[in-house]
């Protein structure tokens, strides 16, 4: 696989995301929500991890840059890429389904995995990692993305335990939180 080829399979499994992500942004946005009381620290996180994520990996697949990071790509890692990519997808695509109109499920794949979407975007992250071959654009997700997963899992379950109490508590036991039997 050319550098090329990879940064294609890249775009198109970001435009992938974007498909999966859309009707369920659109309804999400008729819900009304409770203002959170941390909000400008979850948008500073969001813009850590778009930048990671989306900024950067764009700023290189069209322009290049920076190419002092730029690095021999193996033929390997683009197929392994896309292959992360596209488990990456379709776990994107799974949790959404699982998930519903419901923001509390303990089914599907939330029922081994506490944190699927986050789990998605780790595979995300990786699948950047090896089709960018650059040492800032492929990297840069898993600092965007590790920023904002390692500042906030630990609140949300704090949060979570706080509203479900023994219910969450019990769930968390027997699930784990973004790779089955592991973490």
């Amino acid at each position: 696989m050319t550098p090329l080829a990879a940064k294609v399979i890249w775009l198109i499994g970001v435009v992938g995301w974007f498909i999966i992500r859309y009707p369920h942004a659109r309804r999400a946005r008729r819900t009304p929500k409770h203002r959170r009381s941390d909000r400008g620290r979850e948008l500073v996180l969001l813009a850590i991890s778009a930048t990671g994520l989306g900024i950067v990996p764009v700023i290189y697949v069209f322009t290049g840059a920076p190419r002092f990071a730029n690095y021999p790509m193996q033929p390997w890692q683009g197929w392994l890429g896309a292959a992360l990519f596209a488990a990456s997808l379709w776990l994107f695509y799974r949790t959404h389904k699982d998930l519903g109109r419901n923001w509390s499920v303990t089914n599907g794949v939330y029922g081994r995995v506490r944190h699927p979407m986050y789990s998605a975007f780790w595979l995300w992250a990786l699948a950047q990692a090896l089709l960018l071959p650059n040492w800032v654009a492929g990297l840069a997700g898993l600092v965007g993305f590790g920023t904002l997963f390692f500042l906030r899992v630990g609140r949300e379950e704090a949060l979570m335990a706080e509203t479900f109490g023994d219910e969450y508590r019990r769930y968390m036991a027997r699930t784990s939180r973004i790779l089955p039997g592991v973490y």
